[in-house]
């Protein structure tokens, strides 16, 4: 990023011209139209949409669910608008663009030192906690297990942490052998796996333990996600007040030693996650790219970003 970076204040966001500003306008503009003419094949109403490719008995939606709106962007170059395509302004379904916002909490508690290092064990910051299902009061799946127990908070967020355990209705496993690819081929018989292995030594895209994961900060933090979202990040970079991140109700409304909150989804696998418009997502983008400094603030540590993206 360059040094006389322009930071959009809230509620505005300045346009310029691409050719002002050293850039192609005609490869701009294709780029733009690729953007447009390659919209995702999904349904407006995702509600009974099985994205995650699950078996029938796991498939249920617990969080909710919004239709979706069309290809939406912009470009933003030396902190300024430069192109944009569609409605930029409507909050909608991120998926799992929502974990990059759960590192980003995950930094702002390294920072703070509520989390040590990310070599710590999870249960040494649960093992004193008492976290239940608020509904049902049924305590919650953790770490102490002889599966659980090695598992760090680098296992968690690099997603090699082999968590087992029940979440929310949904077994850790309903994500093995998860198809990633927009082709529908599964993998090969012989690339299926049918047993857990030690933490750290096998990466898997796995959404119930990247919600385990948003459950272990909560219980960090001490208040809810979307609390310390908004003030440690979102409130400086100037964002709207239009955003909003979903768990599943009473299905993760849980209560630690006395607090009784939503915990928050990794994504709408089944439903819920974060819901944010294009403009948002960009000065996100905008924190990220300028080392978590805005303006004269640093908001999020340059170490933290440099270990979330090497």
């Amino acid at each position: 990023m360059t040094s006389d970076l322009y930071f959009p204040p809230s509620g505005d966001w300045e346009r310029r011209e691409a050719s002002s500003l050293g850039m192609d306008e005609s490869a701009l503009g294709h780029a733009v139209k690729f953007a447009k003419d390659n919209e995702i094949g999904w349904a407006t109403d995702l509600s009974d949409a099985n994205v995650g490719q699950d078996a029938p008995e796991w498939s249920e939606k617990l969080g909710p669910i919004c239709d979706r709106g069309g290809p939406a962007g912009v470009v933003v170059k030396d902190g300024y608008i430069v192109a944009e395509w569609g409605d930029v302004e409507k909050v909608d379904l991120t998926f799992s663009a929502t974990k990059s916002y759960l590192s980003a909490i995950a930094g702002i508690a390294w920072d703070s030192g509520l989390i040590k290092s990310v070599s710590d064990h999870v249960l040494d910051y649960e093992v004193d906690k008492s976290i239940v299902i608020a509904r049902s009061r049924k305590t919650v799946n953790g770490f102490d297990t002889d599966q659980n127990r090695d598992i760090t908070w680098e296992h968690l967020l690099q997603q090699t942490s082999e968590w087992e355990g029940t979440l929310y209705t949904k077994p850790d496993i309903v994500d093995w052998n998860r198809n990633l690819s927009f082709d529908g081929m599964r993998p090969s018989a012989k690339s299926y796996r049918y047993e857990r292995m030690k933490p750290g030594n096998h990466w898997e895209y796995n959404d119930v333990r990247v919600n385990r994961t948003a459950l272990a900060l909560l219980a960090v933090f001490g208040e809810s996600l979307p609390k310390v979202l908004s003030e440690t990040l979102m409130s400086p970079i100037g964002a709207s007040d239009t955003w909003e991140w979903h768990g599943y109700k009473d299905h993760s409304t849980v209560d630690i030693d006395g607090l009784v909150t939503e915990s928050v989804s990794g994504g709408a696998h089944w439903g819920g996650g974060l819901w944010i418009d294009t403009l948002d997502h960009a000065r996100f983008g905008m924190l990220f790219l300028n080392q978590g400094r805005w303006g004269q603030r640093q908001l999020i540590s340059q170490r933290w970003i440099n270990m979330m993206t090497t």
